[in-house]
């Protein structure tokens, strides 16, 4: 059984999607304050964790930011009334998988939650023998582990699964969806916010400090693994 905290101030709203968690067959346990529920996830190591971004003690930024250091592994569905793109990206940096704002329906909010739980299915995109050697980049997936120029790449979870999706299929295009149900296991795409974010990070972890670039935007379709020398990318 899968275990989820909610952290939610708005007591109606934690209580209505508690409620509903535990009939959908979840184990559930809440908090309406930031450092309460904090201490909850470093203590309990959830499973996925619903994260309201305006909380008291502690804001859902700083909360994901704090979880993240511990546990890389943790789904964190962010939801927010906030739905500018920079409050969005925002969240996604501080170390969200996910996000949805409200008001929302419980029928997608759990639709959310189930995707970002199908962990055997997004790991299936990384449980594998094979290295990845290409350019100055070298991927083990059954170990988790990214090197560019023999140097260790730090990477999250989707950020990874992200780099051998893409890295699997060189030369592919990769339409947003297509990743989307690679990586969260969605079948339709809720935005392709999240899989941009994901890319822009992932570019600057195995690009910067790289003799080569890796990824290509392909403008309204999706992107491209492709390893160019960044001196004939730049003549």
């Amino acid at each position: 059984m899968s275990r989820i905290l909610v952290v939610e101030d708005d007591p109606i709203i934690r209580q209505t999607v508690e409620y509903a968690l535990r009939r959908a067959g979840f184990e559930v346990s809440g908090s309406g304050d930031g450092l309460e529920g904090l201490d909850l996830a470093l203590r309990d190591r959830p499973d996925l964790i619903v994260l309201d971004l305006m909380l008291p003690g502690i804001d859902g930024y700083r909360f994901a930011e704090e979880v993240r250091r511990s546990n890389a592994d943790v789904a964190i569905v962010m939801v927010t009334a906030l739905d500018s793109e920079r409050d969005t990206v925002r969240g996604l940096d501080a170390g969200a998988d996910d996000y949805i704002g409200k008001p929302f329906s419980m029928e997608e909010l759990l639709a959310r939650i189930r995707a970002n739980l199908r962990r055997v299915r997004a790991r299936a995109v990384v449980d594998s023998d094979e290295v990845i050697e290409t350019g100055d980049l070298r991927i083990e997936p059954s170990q988790l582990t990214v090197t560019v120029a023999g140097q260790p790449a730090v990477l999250r979870l989707k950020e990874f699964q992200l780099l051998v999706s893409l890295a699997r299929n060189a030369g592919k295009l990769m339409s947003r969806q297509r990743l989307a149900n690679d990586v969260w296991g969605y079948d339709h795409l809720p935005s392709s916010r999240t899989i941009d974010v994901h890319i822009r990070r992932l570019r600057q972890a195995i690009e910067d400090p790289s003799a080569y670039t890796y990824i290509r935007t392909v403008h309204g379709a999706g992107y491209r693994f492709e390893p160019t020398p960044k001196e004939a990318a730049g003549s």
